[in-house]
């Protein structure tokens, strides 16, 4: 069984959602990163979506947009991210690590070779924002042969229509994008985002977990009630942005995962 997989069977015994925490690599430095990434299980985050920098994040809003600026400007590459969570494996073998990012750096590293060195990393699973499920023989299937989880996102817009095609060679969990839009926008409905993750669980048995518009505990912990994660991203970088202690920081993020892992299921 996978760290994904052994993490959300337990949260189900347990009757708990997921709280998943975005944070950007090298923004504002690798050691900051790694510090961060080390001090996340204790403050209740259970599984770490590591963003890789880039030079063009469509999907992202101004938060993480100016985080990817800050930490291309001090040097960030796609190796050195894999080289944080190599780091952090020696500390920590069992927190699932989801990197969340763009295709184009992947495909100059070349797929084969990063899928390699990112399973060498200790990287679980992949959220690649820009690669439709048109193009899962690129890397979604080489990636699944791995024992490695592609994860798609769906949004508003995905209807019944198209909702098969996103869950197909789809595994650890599916990211429900709960507001349409950039990352950080506009804040999420708790009924409308209930009804449309029920209605992605009647067609699949993966777990549905809500990121987009989770800024505070009262967010995350009415999320968590009405599906199986939450995501919180823009509200801890920007406090990263801020220069704040980590310390700080992640003591924010303990009340974000207290409020989520509170509600019962």
């Amino acid at each position: 069984m996978s760290r994904i997989d052994a993490k959300f069977a337990r949260l189900k015994a347990a009757g708990k959602s997921a709280f998943i925490s975005y944070i950007m690599a090298g923004d504002p430095s690798p050691k900051a990163t790694l510090e961060l990434m080390k001090g996340l299980p204790a403050a209740g985050v259970d599984i770490i979506e590591l963003g890789v920098p880039f030079t063009d994040p469509m999907a992202d809003g101004e938060a993480i947009q100016l985080a990817g600026q800050r930490a291309l400007e001090n040097g960030m590459t796609l190796e050195k991210t894999l080289a944080i969570a190599a780091e952090f494996r020696k500390f920590d073998n069992t927190t699932p690590i989801v990197l969340m990012g763009y295709y184009n750096p992947i495909y100059f590293h070349g797929v084969d070779a990063f899928l390699a060195d990112a399973k060498a990393a200790g990287i679980d699973g992949f959220i690649i924002v820009d690669l439709p499920p048109e193009e899962d023989t690129e890397f979604a299937i080489p990636a699944i042969a791995m024992n490695l989880h592609p994860i798609r996102l769906a949004t508003p817009t995905t209807d019944a229509k198209r909702l098969p095609k996103v869950l197909q060679n789809t595994s650890g969990f599916i990211y429900y994008v709960a507001i349409a839009g950039i990352t950080g926008a506009g804040s999420a409905n708790v009924e409308t985002v209930g009804y449309e993750v029920a209605r992605i669980k009647r067609s699949t048995d993966l777990p549905v977990c809500i990121g987009f518009g989770i800024k505070t505990s009262e967010q995350a912990a009415e999320m968590a009630a009405v599906a199986d994660g939450a995501v919180v991203g823009s509200a801890i970088v920007e406090k990263m942005g801020k220069g704040e202690p980590i310390a700080d920081v992640l003591a924010f993020v303990k009340t974000l995962s207290d409020a989520a892992h509170s509600v019962e299921r």
